[in-house]
């Protein structure tokens, strides 16, 4: 991303690089489990031509709580490098009144959610974010028809997804665009709460789709079984429920996991500008001012002369790089624009000799990068010559009410 400024700049860019292949693992129940949904996903990866390699844990009723309390939980979660965590609560918890969420699942959660990130730097939380029953659950008023119910999950896994830096794949809101524009299509069992094969088939494309972050083709050759309308119906409510909303959902595509929030503002003084990088998943910042000068660090700070640069930001880390650039306009003079040549010598612990054919010296200031003025302290004064000491480094001059950036050079 490049973007002009003339005193602040605020930016966001990647860098990404072309991956095919993700290792998941689901953590869940018979939601996740039925009609295998993490071998239905890796069977659509593959039909896209995408590799997958997947594992699960799953046990029948299994609240947050209960996989938060549960060794092989962990013993998995553990066991490899996972780019995604994909985990579900029990299929009612969430849609049960917010403050019960807020202390029976949440905690749990975000539990499991930290030790998740504890293994592996890289790793993405993303929460099931399941459907309504098909007639919702009659014993409680608040979720009495599948549209409340359904309304209940979709904001409660949110709200659980941004307390734990986490995603959502929202297979709810599938389930009810289908509901709602294709009533035929059956994506229940008939106890009104399991998937069918199509009800799975929906859940793994909304997966592939969140987590590849990019469209099912057309035509897909792998239908789980149904026939091909049916199949690319449930696909292409999977594009549009994900892709059209990526915000909400939270996700961020793997390649994508290092990213740099930038930020450039003038200092005090002319040509002085002070550089954040506040980025995540990074251990690393270079800074390429366009000027044939160079810094590190997450914070930095530099001095122009008259004239237009690029500036660039590339950060990195372990789950790869970012990229930010930014244009620089200032309007400082350099020594060359004097016409008399000027140069600035230490010449001593402290001290400094200023040198220049026919040296204007009506007035001289020096500052630091932040426009905090220096005391000078002359030492001696002649024609052409100025011996002064300073307590902190030169940055700036200002000599007959101009701004000069010297060039410093020590020794003589």
């Amino acid at each position: 991303m490049k973007k002009s400024l003339l005193l602040l700049f605020v930016g966001l860019c990647t860098i990404t690089f072309g991956q095919d292949s993700l290792k998941v693992l689901f953590i869940g129940n018979s939601y996740t489990y039925a009609n295998d949904l993490p071998g239905t996903f890796m069977q659509i990866a593959n039909a896209m031509g995408d590799y997958s390699f997947v594992d699960s844990k799953t046990n029948g009723g299994y609240t947050f709580q209960m996989h938060s309390q549960d060794l092989v939980t962990y013993q998995k979660i553990n066991a490899q490098d996972w780019d995604y965590v994909i985990i579900q609560g029990q299929s009612q918890e969430p849609s049960f009144p917010f403050q019960q969420v807020n202390t029976q699942s949440i905690p749990y959660a975000m539990q499991l959610a930290d030790s998740v990130y504890a293994n592996h730097d890289c790793a993405q939380v993303n929460y099931f974010m399941s459907w309504g029953r098909e007639i919702g659950d009659p014993q409680w008023d608040s979720i009495n028809t599948f549209h409340k119910m359904n309304a209940r999950l979709r904001d409660a896994y949110l709200r659980i997804a941004d307390s734990s830096m986490a995603s959502v794949s929202p297979v709810g809101s599938a389930w009810r665009y289908v509901r709602e524009t294709q009533p035929n299509i059956q994506l229940y069992v008939g106890d009104g709460s399991h998937p069918s094969v199509a009800g799975t088939y929906l859940a793994a494309s909304v997966f592939y789709v969140s987590l590849f972050q990019k469209p099912i083709s057309p035509n897909l050759s792998y239908t789980a079984g149904l026939d091909a309308v049916t199949a690319q119906f449930l696909t292409d409510a999977a594009n549009l429920v994900v892709l059209d909303s990526i915000d909400t959902w939270m996700l961020t595509h793997p390649d994508s996991l290092t990213q740099t929030d930038l930020t450039a503002q003038a200092g005090g003084i002319p040509g002085g500008y002070l550089f954040d990088a506040n980025c995540s998943h990074c251990d690393q910042v270079t800074w390429d001012f366009g000027d044939n000068q160079f810094g590190t660090g997450l914070q930095v700070a530099h001095t122009f002369a008259t004239g237009t640069y690029w500036v660039s930001c590339i950060a990195s880390g372990p789950c790869g790089q970012a990229m930010d650039s930014v244009q620089i306009t200032v309007g400082v003079n350099d020594v060359s624009e004097m016409g008399v040549p000027i140069s600035i010598h230490a010449i001593g612990e402290n001290q400094w000799s200023l040198k220049g054919l026919n040296l204007p010296i009506n007035e001289l200031t020096a500052f630091d990068y932040s426009g905090k003025e220096i005391a000078i302290q002359r030492l001696n004064a002649s024609e052409g010559n100025i011996l002064f000491a300073l307590n902190t480094p030169l940055a700036i001059i200002r000599l007959n009410g101009d701004y000069y950036r010297l060039p410093i050079r020590v020794g003589e």
